[in-house]
């Protein structure tokens, strides 16, 4: 006779609660960058793919000749590591990081940040004419949609002033 662990036999589902709910850990995050990346071919890429960092993934780059010459070069080679698609492209490499433009990078590092150590890519905003409380997800997929805090999205920040964004900015925290 053969020992193991006794068959199930239609045992009870366990209720649905709080308790009994697993939450799923969200471990990679689409973006869009403000500007694109621009190929070889001079085809450009918007929309891309960041994956959560490891502890491998910020302690490699220490030992790379690049990073130890230049420790600004960290986050390049970082940003390659973690960054699994843009565009058409699988394959990232610090190459292709460097060429990034200005407000990419820029915009890739707080990206970085943001799913790094809040876990989320929701900034919180206050409109500057009414003080309304929005947060706005800053991947750049949403298109600046925005949500008051605990809300579903939402307008816009451009609708909810009427499309006068331009006369003053929402206050970033």
């Amino acid at each position: 006779m053969r020992r193991g662990a006794p068959p199930v036999l239609d045992a009870p589902a366990a209720e649905e609660s709080p308790a009994n709910r697993r939450e799923t850990l969200r471990t990679e995050y689409e973006f869009e960058l403000p500007r694109g990346y621009v190929d070889r071919q001079g085809n450009v890429h918007h929309r891309g793919i960041m994956r959560l960092a490891t502890a491998r993934d910020e302690l490699l780059p220490l030992a790379d000749g690049r990073v130890r010459e230049n420790p600004n070069y960290l986050s390049v080679v970082l940003l390659a590591r973690v960054i699994t698609r843009l565009g058409d492209l699988d394959e990232i490499h610090a190459g292709m990081v460097e060429n990034f433009f200005a407000s990419d990078l820029a915009f890739l590092q707080d990206l970085y940040r943001r799913i790094n150590t809040e876990g989320h890519t929701r900034a919180a905003v206050v409109c500057p004419s009414c003080s309304h409380h929005f947060e706005v997800d800053v991947a750049g997929g949403a298109a600046g949609k925005a949500t008051a805090p605990g809300e579903a999205p939402g307008q816009s920040l451009g609708e909810h002033l009427g499309e006068g964004l331009g006369e003053g900015s929402a206050e970033v925290s």
